[in-house]
């Protein structure tokens, strides 16, 4: 247990005490947002007013390996209120100590952050019905200025005989009662979720939505949860329900949850709101369970470039796009979930043309090819892109840097822009010719997406070859500053440096993912690790936490690195997963400790 008492003294430094809740005003203004109007739970003044419910922190954590610390989602919370999303389902505050943690936090402090427009983000925490959970829940995000508890249970037939084991009477009987207890802790903003709806009976669906509706439900959310719908199906099915409910249906708002198994999460999204759906939940990247959700960047696009002019009546959302690119390389980062290449809006291809015939009508117009500009998305482009003709290189000062970042569609800070120009200035001093943008992107990737460092590298020194038993010498620096050194010997230079750093953190864990690539051509080029890393079981760290479609699940943490190196990419990658695994667990333990403190009181 020597990791943990070292670790002891970092606690303060990591930032693991929740700040106070707090409300203020700044000033920024996005940029390229429509005006919203006010926010009134279950209620939308404007008729064509779409409301974005991003789900990432929740639905899109669940993805294999994109578990974030607390830091991190708060990170990415701000991004989103940056971004202008309407609501924001921060977590599943059950799950664990540090789940509920990290949503309390944002909600302290995202949900209280109020623009001089008025805007601030609704909060939100998932909730299975039954009282336990939901009491977590609205104790997690109370603190925001507009909290949200969303609750929800299975309707449809397969689900209620083998997963509930209920009769349609005792679910609908549940749902009632679990927004009838949401409503009596003081919640007025409750979202009801019939699971698995898009397979639902519709005349079940009927009649458990009507009586949520009575019970104080202001939301009503129906989720294609398999991705089993297709548009002309489940856009009607939105227009059936609405209908069904009548007078009901003009005190609430609906709202769709598409996945994406069959890729027609958006197109499903689309239709829902075409047939009068007014709150679309989706994620950044599409990130989520088995094959993701709706594209929250698709989403928004679509109904920027298509909802004037195709809706009746136009539809629009108040999302300022310019943030897009960054929010997407954020939690590309953060999560350690690649981006395809050609994946619509954000992928690196999605405004790549190489076709002769392509460029040619680029050159002449832009239109030819490109229904929108990536600078309408945050993504900047030009001649050397800052328009002056910068290289970057080993003689490059700070302000060149950061103003190449911007262009990318990074926000980064003092602090983190003083990282990213010490590493910058380390690999532009061993590779000729400077760094290219996605060498660039690759150490904002490894110093400022990074999990905060507990222990770092300081050097890694390997011996290997034929008939040579490969060794690696490993030295890091611990949370208490002091540096140490060891030895390890194993199959390949990259697994003696692993079984190093293993022994000096005490922390053992199976590799799950090993990925590496080249940022670019050549010999000298960029070479980026992606790892993802689980507990081993019955060590000295869990990853144990509870899932919100019922039982324990345990979590994977994903770390990346880059280096001109790859025994050293490879170390950064693997210590980023391995610091991440330790900072979850630090915040977990310290989260049950004070719930120990309150049950003894």
């Amino acid at each position: 247990m020597r990791t943990f008492a070292l670790l002891a003294l970092a606690l303060p430094a990591a930032g693991l005490v929740a700040p106070v809740a707090h409300r203020r005003t700044s000033t920024a203004r996005p940029a390229t947002a429509e005006p919203r109007p006010e926010y009134v739970p279950g209620v939308i003044s404007d008729p064509g007013y779409v409301r974005i419910f991003d789900t990432t922190l929740r639905d899109g954590e669940q993805s294999p390996g994109a578990t974030l610390t607390s830091s991190e989602k708060l990170e990415i919370a701000k991004q989103l209120a940056k971004l202008g999303v309407d609501i924001i389902e921060a977590g599943f505050p059950i799950a664990s100590p540090d789940d509920f943690d990290a949503v309390q936090q944002i909600a302290k402090v995202v949900g209280n952050d109020v623009r001089e427009d008025g805007y601030v983000p609704v909060i939100c925490g998932l909730s299975r019905a039954n009282p336990k959970d939901i009491e977590r829940a609205w104790e997690a995000v109370k603190p925001a200025t507009r909290p949200r508890v969303h609750t929800f249970i299975a309707t449809s037939q397969i689900h209620m005989e083998t997963k509930l084991k209920k009769t349609p009477d005792e679910v609908c009987q549940i749902a009632v009662d679990a927004v009838t207890f949401a409503k009596s802790l003081g919640c007025e903003d409750i979202e009801f979720s019939p699971e698995d709806a898009g397979r639902s009976d519709p005349d079940f669906l009927v009649r458990v939505l009507e009586a949520v509706v009575d019970a104080g439900a202001t939301t009503l959310n129906i989720p294609d949860t398999t991705g089993w719908n297709v548009p002309w199906e489940f856009g009607p099915l939105i227009g059936e329900l609405q209908r069904r409910l009548g007078d009901k249906a003009d005190r609430v708002v609906f709202s769709t949850h598409c996945q994406n198994d069959l890729g027609l999460s958006t197109a499903n999204s689309i239709a829902g709101a075409q047939h009068g759906a007014r709150q679309i939940e989706c994620t950044i990247n599409g990130i989520g369970e088995r094959a993701g959700n709706a594209a929250l960047e698709e989403v928004v696009m679509a109904l920027r470039l298509k909802g004037s002019t195709h809706f009746d009546p136009p539809l629009r959302t108040a999302i300022d796009t310019v943030h897009i690119t960054p929010t997407s390389n954020m939690v590309r980062e953060y999560t350690g979930m690649a981006v395809q290449p050609h994946k619509a809006i954000v992928g690196a291809n999605a405004f790549q043309h190489e076709s002769g015939i392509h460029q040619d009508g680029m050159i002449k117009n832009k239109a030819t090819y490109e229904i929108m500009s990536p600078e309408s998305v945050g993504l900047m482009r030009g001649d050397s892109q800052s328009g002056a003709g910068i290289v970057l290189g080993k003689h490059s000062g700070r302000n060149a840097v950061s103003t190449r970042l911007r262009e990318l569609g990074y926000d980064v800070d003092a602090e983190k822009l003083n990282a990213v120009f010490v590493r910058f200035k380390e690999v532009a001093e061993r590779k000729k010719g400077g760094l290219d943008d996605d060498e660039l992107e690759a150490l904002v990737a490894d110093e400022v997406y990074s999990a905060q460092a507990l222990w770092s590298l300081k050097r890694v020194q390997v011996s290997t070859g034929s008939d040579v038993v490969p060794t690696a010498t490993v030295a890091l620096i611990g949370p208490d500053g002091v540096e140490r050194q060891t030895a390890g010997t194993g199959t390949g230079p990259v697994d003696a440096a692993y079984k190093a750093i293993d022994d000096l953190t005490s922390v053992k864990v199976d590799l799950m993912t090993y990925s590496m690539e080249a940022v670019n051509a050549g010999i000298e080029a960029l070479a980026t690790t992606k790892v993802v890393v689980k507990p081993v079981a019955g060590g000295a760290v869990s990853g144990m936490s509870l899932s919100a479609q019922g039982g324990d699940v345990e979590r994977q943490f994903s770390g990346s690195g880059s280096d001109t190196d790859i025994v050293v990419s490879s170390a950064r990658a693997y210590l980023a997963a391995v610091n991440k695994l330790i900072r979850w667990n630090i915040r977990r333990e310290a989260a049950e400790q004070v719930e120990d403190g309150v049950a003894a009181n």
